[in-house]
């Protein structure tokens, strides 16, 4: 019986990470896979890499990173916010690679059933810095720190005027979705880029860092649609935390320099079914 692993935060414009990603294999032939975004900025690379794990994994679920959503010089597809999202959806389709605009899969294996959901909810700068009320205080406070993501000159979030406008519409979208389509009483195991709650950015080496880490508005979703486990990525620090009597598990390989130094073996699948649940 197969098992339901993940990863995230693949970067495979750094050729050590590239190397990881082409020895990544199931261990069964009825693994699935979770892949919680960054795998890579330019378009080639990531279509490399998704084509590469459908190939392998009986099912991939995929959601988008920041990375995904950036608009570098050097791709020639110059596409920006909604419309490039929207083609990195109909590329996944046509791999069979499940997205967070398809039909919420139910993984049946071992440690199932649950509902697999895939989630774009993006951020809005609402994890702010102590003594702040407002984007433009919080802001003030990472400008005078150093600390501004990439994503401010990366990411053009059309037809959006901004990110927290684009935040919005996918908050509300995607809580219309889930109140019609959850199977009732069944676990789900939901799939973020970003944590769905605060509680993992508290150990940032760099706190202001967390504007552009998710939103508040997701704080309640892990208890609210009765998740065995909350799938995330994006600090670049991998481990496993409870909150409320949910286990958050980050599955981000990072940057080289971020992993060279660990312990662990790099790249390694994360097992989320069976596995974290049973890990307390």
């Amino acid at each position: 019986m197969g098992r339901l692993v993940a990863i995230s935060d693949l970067h495979v414009r750094y050729s050590e990470n590239r190397d990881i990603v082409e020895r990544l294999r199931p261990e069964a032939d009825d693994d699935w896979l979770l892949v919680a975004g960054d795998i890579g900025e330019v378009m080639s690379d990531i279509e490399w890499a998704l084509r590469l794990l459908s190939e392998r994994f009986a099912k991939v679920i995929w959601v988008p990173g920041n990375h995904e959503l950036w608009t570098p010089k050097e791709d020639p597809v110059q596409l920006t916010g909604e419309a490039r999202y929207q083609h990195l959806v109909a590329f996944c389709r046509r791999l069979g690679v499940v997205t967070p605009e398809d039909p919420y899969p139910v993984w049946e294996g071992e440690g199932g059933p649950a509902v697999i959901v895939p989630l774009f909810v993006h951020y809005d700068y609402s994890f702010r810095p102590a003594g702040t009320h407002t984007k433009a205080q919080a802001m003030a406070v990472a400008e005078a720190a150093g600390v501004i993501c990439t994503d401010e000159y990366m990411i053009t979030p059309s037809p959006h005027p901004d990110s927290e406008t684009w935040c919005r519409d996918r908050l509300a979208r995607t809580e219309a979705r889930l109140a019609a389509e959850l199977p009732p009483g069944l676990p789900t195991v939901l799939v973020n880029h970003y944590p769905l709650v605060r509680e993992p950015t508290r150990v940032l080496r760099y706190p202001e860092f967390a504007l552009w880490c998710g939103t508040e508005r997701t704080a309640d979703w892990p208890t609210r649609y009765r998740a065995a486990c909350v799938v995330y990525g994006h600090l670049h620090i991998p481990r496993l935390i409870w909150h409320e009597g949910v286990p958050h598990q980050e599955v981000s390989l990072g940057y080289p320099r971020e992993w060279k130094p660990r312990a662990a073996t790099p790249g390694r699948l994360v097992p989320i079914l069976p596995g974290v649940v049973a890990a307390r």
